[in-house]
């Protein structure tokens, strides 16, 4: 299967993506997570529809989404729309895995993980981490680097530490934080 750099690119889910999609969404229910106050997800349409797919999955079609950019996937400035393997033909191995993987060096024209936290983190200080402390129940369907951001945030993780970070697609992260912003309990469902 090809691998492209997307960033802010809109394609569409695919077929995969709507399996990884659903599959999520029953690990969800498996678990017992099927009410949430509010949604939040990216600009990009492969996170909207990833989850409209596990909202009506588990029943919570018609709750309030709030979609914004902040949320969207790390820019890859010149890499977006290129294959990851012609990108490293072109580019070399070493500095295409660079690119990926470092927290504070940026692809050519694009973001770095910490220019994509310095977005997404303002954001959910505002909007998201005030419904959390005051105990509303928050479902955020976005995209592996500002998601990673937000892990960095709510784990208190390192540079380093966040770069060695896998999360796989598709695959919900539960988090219980209390009033005052910590984290109680994480959860994989998987």
């Amino acid at each position: 299967m090809e691998s492209f750099f997307t960033g802010w690119k809109d394609p569409d889910l695919t077929d995969q993506g709507k399996q990884e999609a659903l599959k999520g969404a029953e690990e969800l229910k498996k678990y017992g997570y099927t009410h949430f106050n509010i949604a939040f997800t990216s600009a990009l349409q492969r996170a909207q529809k990833t989850l409209d797919i596990q909202l009506k999955a588990i029943g919570q079609e018609g709750i309030n989404v709030v979609k914004d950019q902040a949320l969207n996937e790390r820019d890859y400035g010149e890499l977006t729309g290129l294959n990851k393997d012609d990108a490293r033909a072109k580019f070399g191995e070493e500095q295409v895995h660079t690119w990926r993987r470092s927290y504070d060096i940026q692809p050519p024209g694009g973001e770095s993980l910490k220019l994509t936290a310095d977005r997404v983190l303002p954001f959910f200080e505002k909007n998201i981490k005030p419904l959390v402390e005051k105990g509303e129940s928050v479902l955020v369907a976005a995209h592996g680097n500002s998601l990673r951001a937000m892990i960095k945030y709510l784990e208190n993780l390192t540079p380093e530490e966040i770069i060695k970070t896998e999360l796989a697609t598709g695959v919900p992260i539960v988090y219980q934080i209390d009033s005052d912003g910590k984290v109680v309990d994480k959860k994989i469902l998987q």
